[in-house]
Order: C-alpha cells, then sequence, then structure tokens
C-alpha cells in the first residue's frame, strides 16, 4: 500500500462546482452557493474518507448523522453554528471537530477551503 500527497491543497484543482444542496442562502453577488470536492481516498471498507472541500460565501444547514468529521481549515472565513445556538468562528489555521450527531449552520463570509477526514460508526 502506497501513500497519498495532495499537492498544494490550498490551490489544488479540486474538479467542477456545483450548487450546495443544503444551501439556505447564496452568496450575495452570485446569488448561488456552490462547491467542489476533491476525495483524495477511501478506506477498503468505505467507512473513513479524507479529501479536500471548497465551497463559496452564503449559508447551509449540515448534520452529522452516523459519521465524525474532522477537518483543518486552509483558507477563507466562516461562522459554524451548533443546534444548541454555539458559534464558532473559524478561519486558515484551525481544526474543526463535528463529532456525530452534532447540526447546525455553517455561515460562510469567504470562500472557505478545507481538509477533512469523515469516519462513518
Amino acid at each position: 500500500m502506497r501513500s497519498i500527497v495532495v499537492s498544494d491543497a490550498i490551490t489544488a484543482d479540486l474538479g467542477p462546482y456545483t450548487p450546495k444542496p443544503t444551501s439556505i442562502a447564496g452568496d450575495p453577488i452570485a446569488g448561488v452557493q456552490r462547491e467542489a470536492t476533491l476525495r483524495a481516498w477511501t478506506s477498503a471498507d468505505g467507512r473513513t474518507a479524507a479529501g479536500v472541500w471548497e465551497c463559496t460565501p452564503g449559508t447551509f444547514t449540515a448534520v452529522r448523522d452516523g459519521y465524525h468529521e474532522v477537518c483543518q481549515i486552509l483558507a477563507g472565513r466562516a461562522t459554524v453554528v451548533g443546534a444548541d445556538g454555539t458559534r464558532q468562528e473559524v478561519g486558515p489555521g484551525d481544526t474543526l471537530i463535528m463529532p456525530e450527531g452534532w447540526r447546525g449552520e455553517w455561515h460562510v463570509h469567504e470562500t472557505v477551503r478545507k481538509t477533512y477526514v469523515t469516519t462513518r460508526l
């Protein structure tokens, strides 16, 4: 088995952007919130995945049912608001952990790019 490197994750081509399905407010200028994902690796059993993700400004809902996510913010700024009202400002260099059962909203102020690892239960 070999290791995997995503060279320069900050500028790596993530492929095509698509409308964010859980978006509830798009970019004030573009009108649509969009995302792109480069899945770099998935475990043989399909339970763990890692990659790079990017999302344009706007607001979307998120639910982490059945899996945990750990991500490292590479670029951009967002306010992540949990269902309990907890607000967290995230930006470059921050590590965000959303355990199984987490739900809330992401308010993306500047296009956010992150690396992520998800693990299904």
